[in-house]
């Protein structure tokens, strides 16, 4: 089959691999659309930080937010997967160890995560395995497109969730990539006022189309934010959300930079301020279904064009697609 090989800093290209095969418990899944996401790109560079520590090294089979079909099941696996469409977890546990049998199986320190480190090669391919055990249904009602962004939108949903506005109170974004307008759209079906902070005027003015307040930082006005959420990769923004947050409330950290950032901790304990780290979309996986399913959240406009494999290596090398539209997530399907 064809796949998507990094296998060094910026070189890429589309190889003939050989089929994966279903082992123990696992599936062999079509895929119908993969996402390219940010951690793509920071292993195209070179600057993810797993390769700098050597928890990830080249090449590797990137593309960890998909759907598909499945098309084969391992020995041991539910056969009631075959021809069913899926999506699937990226952060895989051990499934042994205490946070594994907590339910922080995402923070697992033997942990796979499929297409960014570990054994399981991603979605940027024809066909890819996973585990049955990660596997999500997609309802009939959900596209190819809806599936792929099941795993942004459970990152997303998660950090909404971790950010705790009630109904009627005031949430500011910081950073309008796909992350950022998932977590608004999120956010305003849960009855929250939502206002984004960016700096690409194309994405601020996708912001304003979908009815969310949003501009540059001189244009931000000056009102009490019951949470501010961090969804960009700049190191100065962590510093910035701690200082417009309301005292008492909650900044959320998903966004990361290239470089460290500093925040003073004397300010966040006079504030009384929350912090909250979020990494993977686990928890957030069935929410993300549901609330596409029901039309409460609809992310079609977030989607700037979708392109082949062998289109891939420019996107990931900054080249968007002539043709591509406003939106900033790009999908792939493998099948061109």
């Amino acid at each position: 089959m064809r796949a998507l090989v990094l296998t060094g800093p910026s070189r890429a290209a589309v190889q003939e691999v050989p089929d994966p095969v279903p082992g123990l418990g696992e599936v062999l899944v079509e895929v119908e659309r993969a996402g390219i996401c940010g951690t793509d790109v920071e292993l195209f560079t070179g600057g993810l930080s797993y390769l700098q520590t050597g928890v990830t090294a080249y090449p590797v089979r990137p593309g960890h937010e998909w759907c598909g079909t499945v098309t084969a099941a391992g020995p041991g696996t539910d056969p009631s997967w075959l021809g069913r469409r899926v999506t699937g977890d990226t952060m895989i546990g051990c499934g042994r160890c205490p946070r594994c049998r907590a339910g922080r199986h995402h923070v697992c320190a033997d942990r796979d995560e499929v297409g960014i480190r570990g054994a399981i090669a991603g979605a940027l391919a024809e066909r890819l395995v996973v585990p049955a055990r990660t596997l999500h249904a997609l309802p009939p009602s959900l596209d190819a497109e809806l599936g792929a962004l099941v795993e942004p939108g459970g990152n997303a949903l998660r950090a909404v969730l971790a950010a705790n506005v009630s109904a009627g109170e005031r949430l500011l974004i910081l950073g309008t990539g796909t992350i950022g307008l998932l977590a608004a759209l999120f956010a305003r079906s849960r009855g929250a006022e939502v206002h984004l902070l960016g700096r690409d005027p194309e994405q601020l003015a996708l912001a304003r189309s979908l009815g969310f307040p949003g501009g540059l930082r001189a244009e931000l006005p000056p009102l009490p934010w019951d949470a501010v959420l961090d969804a960009t990769n700049d190191p100065a923004a962590p510093a910035l959300a701690l200082d417009l947050v309301e005292p008492g409330r909650r900044i959320v950290y998903i966004g990361l930079s290239g470089v460290p950032s500093t925040v003073d901790t004397r300010e966040l304990a006079l504030k009384d301020v929350t912090a909250v780290g979020i990494l993977g979309a686990s928890a957030g996986l069935p929410g993300a279904v549901a609330a596409y399913a029901d039309g409460s959240v609809g992310p079609h406009p977030l989607i700037g064009a979708t392109i082949g494999l062998e289109e891939v290596a420019a996107a990931l090398a900054g080249r968007r697609p002539s043709a591509a539209g406003p939106g900033p997530k790009l999908l792939v399907d493998p099948g061109r």
